[in-house]
């Protein structure tokens, strides 16, 4: 039976922040406002991490996504708001990608719902995990070179590309 306290409350508001904004996210027109939208989903997101006591992940959230990553993308968005002028093309397949869409999310939450609600999910007695990680296990982690650090030195060598091409792309259109 599902309890009504200030925890499922929580946790009800900030699944209709992550799941509102990325339904604005894939619903808007707008750039500027998607990506506005994408900030109300991230938030949603952080917001369940603290639930799940998690408050680095959530931190993270916060500070990379939300700070860096979409105000990065409201930065492309204006600099580059010359090359939005194009003329408005109608994407005859859209119900192609709705259908893929519906049976992604069919997929994914069979993926959740089955371990944890499944025939040895929520009635196992067996625990989930042996042990728990902390934030320095998660450091080291990313810093050694037998765990994520070529995953880690990718991305930021992607993140670093896409930031100069959104400015080669700015001075272009100039």
């Amino acid at each position: 039976m599902l309890e009504l306290n200030a925890q499922t409350i929580a946790f009800f508001l900030f699944s209709v922040f992550a799941i509102g904004g990325a339904f604005g996210v894939v619903t808007n027109r707008n750039l500027i406002h998607g990506a506005l939208y994408l900030i109300v989903s991230l938030f949603g997101g952080a917001g369940l991490f603290v639930l799940l006591s998690a408050p680095f992940m959530a931190v993270v959230q916060v500070l990379v996504y939300i700070g860096a990553i979409a105000i990065l993308i409201i930065f492309a968005v204006m600099l580059t708001r010359g090359m939005t002028r194009m003329s408005e093309v109608l994407n005859k397949q859209w119900w192609m990608s709705a259908i893929v869409g519906l049976l992604l999310f069919a997929l994914l939450t069979a993926g959740v719902i089955l371990p944890v609600w499944g025939e040895n999910g929520m009635n196992s007695s067996q625990p989930v995990s042996d042990s728990v990680a902390t934030t320095e296990d998660l450091g080291v982690a990313l810093v050694d070179g037998n765990q994520y650090v070529l995953p880690f030195q990718v991305a930021s060598l992607l993140l670093t590309a896409a930031m100069i091409g959104a400015i080669v792309l700015a001075r272009d259109t100039e």
